[in-house]
C-alpha cells in the first residue's frame, strides 16, 4: 500500500496521520518545529493550541455537538484526548493545553506506522499522496510552493491570541463564579462592570497604541475574530453585545445583572492561570496590562501571556478543492485544517480526520467517498469547495451550513434536534460504505 506524506503536525496533522496508521497505511509526518518556530507556537510538541482552550459547546444537538460526535463515532483520537484532559468550563469542551498537546505527542511518537521528521517542508509533488495541514503560520517558503502549484495567489487574514492572568493575582473579592445563560457548571469567573467602569474601560482600549503593522501588512480580520478593539471601534455598545454580554450573568452579591461583564476561563488542570474569553487584541504588551487592569478583580494582574496577532494562511478552497479534500488538479494533494479555509479547533480535527480517511483510500487505489451534504461533515466540506470563491471567509461549523429539512418545523430546538438525529442516521451510513480501519497493530 502506498504511504501517505502529512506536513503539519498541528491539530489536522495529528488526526490525519492517526487516521491513516489506524487503516494500516505508513504515514510520513513532517514538522518543522523546532528546527523553525512560528511567532505564536511555545513549544515543539504537536496539537499545540495556541489561541484560546476551549474547543466550544458541548450541549446537546448545537452545531459544534454534533461535529463532535460525528468525530466521536469516526474514531477520532484528538477529540479522545481532548475529553481526558478536559478542564472545567461550563457547558463548553475546553482543555488542558499543555497536557493536550503532550499526550497527542507520545501518542503519534508510538505508533510505529508514523514516521516523524522534524524538518521544513519547501517542496511539493502531485505525485505523492500529501496531505497539507500547515495551519494558518504556513511558511513562506512553503506558501509560495503552494501558490506555484495550485496556479494562483494564497489569501490571508489575520488571527489573534487572547491574554492569559495568573489565578492568584485575580481579586476574588470583586468577582464571581457564573455561566453565561445557566448552561453547565459555574465554571467561569465573571468581572462586572458598571456603566462608569465599561465607558471609561472602552475610552482606554480605543486610545490605547496598537502594535504598527509592517508595510506590507494589510489587516484583513477574521469576522468571526476581531480584536476587541476593532469590536469596541464600531460602535459604544458592541462590546456589550460581544465578549463582554451580561446576559445570564446575575451577580449573587446583589441580585442584578451587571451593565457589562469580562469572562474568564480556566487554562488547565491547575487552575493556576485564566484566560480572557474573546479578549484577543493587538495592544502594545504594555498598553495591554494598562488597559486590561481596568477591569474590576484585574487591577493587580500578573499576565503570563499576552494578546497578539498572527498571519492566517488559507487556500481558496472553492477555486482548488473537491468536496473530499482533495485538489482538482492535483487530486492526490489534500488540503486539511485550516488552510483549506475552516476556522476553529473542532473543524480544523475534523477535516484533518477526512483527509486521513481520504487520503487512505488513495493509498488502496480505491475513490475517497465524500460524507454526505445532511452531516456536519458534509455541510463543512460543502461549504470549502462551494462557497464564491470571490468573498471566500473561513467557516465555523452551524446550523446555517447544514441543508434545511424536507418538513417546516418552526421550533428552532426541535429543528435542530431533527436535524442532527438525520445528520447522525446519514454520518453512520457513510461509515459503514467507507474503507474499513484496519488494525495497525
Amino acid at each position: 500500500m502506498t504511504s501517505v506524506r502529512i506536513i503539519g503536525a498541528g491539530l489536522a496533522g495529528s488526526e490525519a496521520a492517526w487516521q491513516c496508521a489506524r487503516r494500516g497505511v505508513a504515514v510520513e509526518l513532517c514538522e518543522m518545529r523546532p528546527v523553525r518556530s512560528t511567532p505564536a507556537h511555545q513549544t515543539a510538541d504537536f496539537a499545540e493550541l495556541v489561541c484560546s482552550n476551549s474547543l466550544k459547546s458541548d450541549s446537546e444537538n448545537t452545531a459544534p455537538w454534533l461535529l463532535k460526535e460525528e468525530m466521536r463515532r469516526a474514531g477520532s483520537l484528538l477529540l479522545e484526548i481532548a475529553r481526558s484532559c478536559a478542564v472545567p468550563a461550563g457547558h463548553a469542551l475546553a482543555v488542558d493545553r499543555l497536557a493536550f498537546a503532550t499526550k497527542v505527542t507520545e501518542a503519534i511518537l508510538r505508533d510505529r506506522l508514523i514516521t516523524v521528521r522534524r524538518e521544513e517542508v519547501t517542496r511539493l509533488s502531485g505525485e505523492q499522496i500529501t496531505i497539507i495541514a500547515t495551519g494558518p503560520l504556513t511558511s513562506d517558503a512553503l506558501s509560495l510552493e503552494i501558490a506555484r502549484l495550485s496556479g494562483s495567489n494564497h489569501l490571508y487574514f489575520y488571527d489573534s491570541i487572547s491574554p492569559i492572568v495568573e489565578a492568584d493575582s485575580i481579586d476574588m473579592s470583586k468577582v464571581y463564579m457564573a455561566a453565561r445563560y445557566d448552561k453547565g457548571s459555574a465554571d467561569y469567573i465573571n468581572c462586572p462592570m458598571s456603566k462608569e467602569e465599561y465607558d471609561r474601560f472602552c475610552d482606554a482600549l480605543i486610545a490605547g497604541q496598537s502594535v504598527e503593522e509592517r508595510d506590507w501588512e494589510e489587516l484583513n480580520y477574521f469576522e468571526g475574530c476581531l480584536p476587541i478593539e476593532e469590536i469596541a471601534r464600531r460602535g459604544r455598545d458592541t462590546l456589550r453585545f460581544g465578549p463582554m454580554k451580561p446576559v445570564g450573568l446575575k451577580d449573587p452579591r446583589t441580585g442584578r445583572i451587571p451593565y457589562s461583564v469580562v469572562q474568564l476561563r480556566q487554562e488547565n488542570l491547575r487552575a493556576d492561570s485564566y484566560n480572557l474569553v474573546g479578549f484577543q487584541n493587538h495592544l502594545r504588551f504594555g498598553e495591554q496590562a494598562r488597559v486590561l487592569r481596568l477591569i474590576p478583580g484585574l487591577e493587580n494582574a500578573r499576565f503570563l501571556r499576552f494578546g497578539q496577532i498572527h498571519r492566517n494562511t488559507y487556500v481558496n478552497a472553492p477555486a482548488l478543492l473537491r468536496e473530499t479534500l482533495q485538489m482538482k488538479e492535483h487530486p492526490r494533494m489534500l488540503f486539511a485544517g485550516q488552510i483549506c479555509g475552516v476556522e476553529g479547533y473542532v473543524e480544523s480535527i475534523a477535516t484533518g480526520l477526512m483527509a486521513g480517511i481520504h487520503a487512505s483510500a488513495l493509498a488502496a487505489k480505491t475513490e475517497p467517498v465524500a460524507p454526505p451534504r445532511a452531516t456536519a461533515f458534509g455541510s463543512l466540506v460543502h461549504y470549502v469547495s462551494h462557497a464564491d470563491p470571490k468573498k471566500f471567509q473561513p467557516a465555523n461549523i452551524t446550523f446555517d451550513l447544514l441543508p434545511e429539512l424536507g418538513e417546516r418545523v418552526r421550533d428552532r430546538q426541535q429543528r435542530h434536534r431533527r436535524q442532527c438525529e438525520l445528520a447522525l442516521r446519514e454520518f453512520d451510513g457513510w461509515l459503514e460504505e467507507i474503507a474499513p480501519v484496519a488494525a495497525a497493530g
